[in-house]
């Protein structure tokens, strides 16, 4: 077991505020995350037609669905920073579009890698526009059927694009008990030419390194600086004191798991002597 890639998710807990942005940017550094990434939409593209003039409260006051998506969505001016920013602390990042003039926006920076959300693995032409780009891709499989993920896989495989699968359950915060880790080793028996992640939206530790013990080369966690704070994917997050324990938690893995080879280690060797009485 090589090095878990893990991604802190700031997504849109920013709430439209870059200083915030940056803040978590600092704390995926700080926790030894090796990428932040946060998400991009074109608002009226992506909000569904039957919301789009639904009421939120929000810190704005009572505004519309897709007044409270275009107050939170960031333009070339913040990504600007956010890109100076994480080079500064030397961490990755990326960013999830979730439409194809997004995409063609994020094409401005040199990102390492394109993340496709579970709500756009169904999107197939969006699909074919990502793996054109040939960047690897972490395309996440909440909603997903078996049907689903193979045309996604069928798709990036002509394109000669990388991919990694992410299993996913999209509920936010989703209980424990709906998990189903076990598919970590189901998708890498079906797809075993495709490295298998997971991307976690539990408000618990455990299940990322169980995840990571059953194969998961690839973590995703959403982040916040508090999940109190006022937004859609807080309570689903990870606050920095427990980002930066379960990071310290996912590094000891590999070196913990081992070879699977049995060996008598020298401080065994010399445990016995003194314990074998009859030798």
């Amino acid at each position: 077991m090589g090095k878990i890639y893990i991604i802190a998710e700031a997504g849109i807990n920013h709430n439209g505020d870059v200083k915030i942005a940056k803040k978590l940017i600092e704390v995926a550094s700080l926790a030894g995350c090796d990428a932040v990434k946060f998400q991009k939409r074109t608002p009226d593209i992506c909000v569904p037609v039957k919301m789009k003039n639904l009421m939120r409260s929000t810190p704005w006051g009572e505004i519309t669905y897709l007044e409270y998506k275009e107050k939170i969505e960031f333009g070339r001016k913040e990504f600007d920073e956010i890109n100076e920013y994480a080079d500064v602390l030397g961490i990755d990042w990326s960013a999830s579009a979730w439409d194809i003039p997004s995409l063609e926006f994020l094409d401005i920076y040199d990102l390492p890698f394109h993340k496709v959300a579970s709500a756009l693995t169904t999107n197939l032409d969006f699909l074919r526009e990502v793996a054109k780009r040939k960047k690897i891709t972490y395309v996440s499989t909440g909603m997903c059927s078996w049907e689903d993920i193979d045309k996604a896989v069928e798709i990036f495989k002509l394109a000669s694009c990388p991919l990694v699968l992410m299993h996913t359950v999209s509920v936010y915060p989703a209980d424990e008990s709906t998990l189903n880790l076990k598919l970590i080793e189901t998708m890498a028996n079906r797809y075993p030419d495709i490295p298998i992640g997971y991307s976690g939206h539990e408000s618990s530790l455990s299940p990322s390194i169980v995840a990571v013990t059953l194969g998961a080369s690839v973590l995703e966690r959403h982040i916040t600086l508090d999940r109190s704070m006022w937004g859609t994917d807080h309570a689903a997050s990870l606050e920095p004191a427990g980002l930066k324990q379960l990071v310290g938690a996912i590094r000891k893995i590999p070196e913990t798991i081992g070879s699977g080879i049995r060996t008598t280690i020298p401080g065994e060797e010399a445990v016995a002597k003194k314990l074998r009485y009859w030798l």
